[in-house]
């Protein structure tokens, strides 16, 4: 293992994307994306990732370039067509407006389409709790989630985040996959060779497996809890695609782009301003004591929050493997 200045892998990441074509504004944008992600232990959205990228921005998918169209009706509501760029970088073009917004009317929502996602989704609702809001924020993807029952994939892995700012400490944040388990991390045990747990996935004949190769090779996972988690997951289809005008996960279709992997669907992000109510941030911190005097000794964000602390006094941890892999794209 070896340590990186945050620093530093931001700028080698930048490097590696300016090196694909991408422009230096959206190179940026990725690039402190995937290195944030590595930096606080989301491993499977961070340069695990880089050979996707390359892979699909090879392949001709989407229009990484693109420069994002704001539609804006005056309303609570701001649509953005990301027109096949990242979605990342439309939510940076929409933010300075839905920030105005949600502050004039106390209620602001981004409807993001032609976009393509790829990383956590924690990363886009924190920013806004660290700036007194509270943010909720789904993205759907490719069909890879069969419903119970089900043999073919409909839905995403489509995760669901929340931020919301919290009295005397850092914001509370969560992230979760609508499907037992995060896509990447199916990839991660396939490539290091481990088992899943029951209950993940089926094979290409529908049958539960614990292989993730099997899941990954016309097999796929299922949603987290059953008929409720499916409950989910056709929700944020309907709030990220249907409510957006992006792509139902079904719909994706790179078949005429061999190598792309990243999918061009659709975001929701809601904002609010809590200071609109009595003590907002003092209520979140009385009910996170609550739970934690309870007996749950760890809530959502501590342990990213404890390897963001552990990575700034030592440096971003990779492998010898991770940094010839980033090397091998300059």
């Amino acid at each position: 293992m070896i340590r990186l200045p945050f620093a530093d892998l931001v700028a080698l990441l930048a490097r590696l994307f300016r090196a694909q074509g991408l422009r230096a504004e959206v190179a940026q944008v990725l690039a402190e994306n995937c290195a944030a992600c590595q930096r606080d232990g989301a491993l499977s959205h961070g340069v695990f990732r880089i050979p996707a990228y390359v892979s699909t921005l090879r392949s001709g998918w989407g229009e990484p370039n693109a420069t994002p169209v704001i539609e804006d009706s005056g309303a609570a509501q701001i649509r953005v067509d990301a027109r096949g760029s990242f979605a990342q970088v439309a939510l940076q073009a929409g933010r300075p407006l839905l920030l105005d917004r949600v502050r004039a009317q106390g209620v602001a929502v981004l409807a993001l389409r032609n976009s393509q996602h790829f990383s956590a989704l924690w990363p886009d609702v924190e920013p806004f709790a660290e700036a007194g809001l509270v943010a909720l924020s789904v993205v759907n993807s490719m069909a890879v989630v069969v419903p119970p029952g089900g043999t073919t994939p409909v839905f995403g892995t489509n995760p669901m985040a929340f931020a919301c700012p919290r009295d005397g400490e850092a914001p509370y944040v969560w992230d979760q996959a609508g499907s037992a388990l995060a896509h990447g991390d199916v990839q991660i045990a396939a490539r290091q060779g481990h088992v899943l747990p029951e209950g993940c996935g089926v094979d290409a004949s529908g049958q539960p497996t614990t292989d993730p190769n099997a899941i990954l090779e016309g097999g796929a996972l299922l949603p987290f809890g059953g008929h409720k988690g499916a409950s989910l997951a056709m929700t944020i289809e309907i709030l990220a695609a249907a409510f957006t005008g992006g792509a139902f996960s079904s719909e994706v279709d790179w078949s005429a782009h061999p190598g792309a992997r990243i999918p061009c669907t659709g975001q929701m992000l809601l904002l609010l301003d809590p200071d609109r109510g009595a003590g907002f941030a003092q209520r979140v911190r009385q009910l996170s004591d609550a739970v934690r005097a309870a007996g749950q000794d760890r809530l959502p964000g501590d342990r990213r929050r404890r390897l963001r602390a552990e990575a700034e006094a030592q440096g971003v941890a990779l492998t010898e493997d991770d940094l010839a892999m980033l090397q091998s794209y300059l």
